[in-house]
């Protein structure tokens, strides 16, 4: 699961991870394309802090998709729907890994602050956000 821009493309550069597995990727913008395997991306509505009611109906959206596709796992890089995704995958019994952007150099998203205790893994791009913040781990950039 992936907001639109930058989020997208850093999903889509971890693709390579998800060869072999049936993966449904999750956005938050129409007519994107898979970058591996061949289901359809699911497109959902996005929101933020200052639009509850549009993460609600992305939460919903999300909910009906996790029943039906029963992950195992849930991997996003973020913004608001991708804490909704990480939140719903964790109540479903999913595994999830929170994979902070690139964009945020200086310190974490708040989603990412708000995604800490579900994460079983939680990371940052930057290596520097991850030696001043207890259980954020490095493991590189994805550029």
């Amino acid at each position: 699961m992936a907001s639109a821009g930058g989020h997208w493309v850093q999903l889509a550069r971890l693709s390579e991870a998800f060869e072999g597995s049936d993966a449904l990727y999750v956005t938050t913008v129409a007519g994107q394309i898979a970058p591996s395997g061949d289901r359809a991306v699911a497109k959902i509505s996005d929101g933020s802090r200052n639009e509850p009611w549009r993460l609600l109906a992305a939460g919903l959206q999300l909910g009906l998709l996790m029943l039906r596709f029963r992950p195992h796992a849930v991997i996003t890089t973020g913004a608001a729907p991708g804490y909704v995704a990480l939140r719903l995958g964790k109540l479903l019994g999913c595994r999830t890994v929170w994979l902070d952007s690139i964009a945020n150099a200086e310190e974490l998203s708040m989603s990412a602050r708000l995604a800490r205790r579900y994460a079983d893994l939680w990371l940052t791009q930057w290596e520097d956000l991850s030696r001043k913040t207890p259980g954020l781990d490095y493991w590189g950039q994805v550029l």
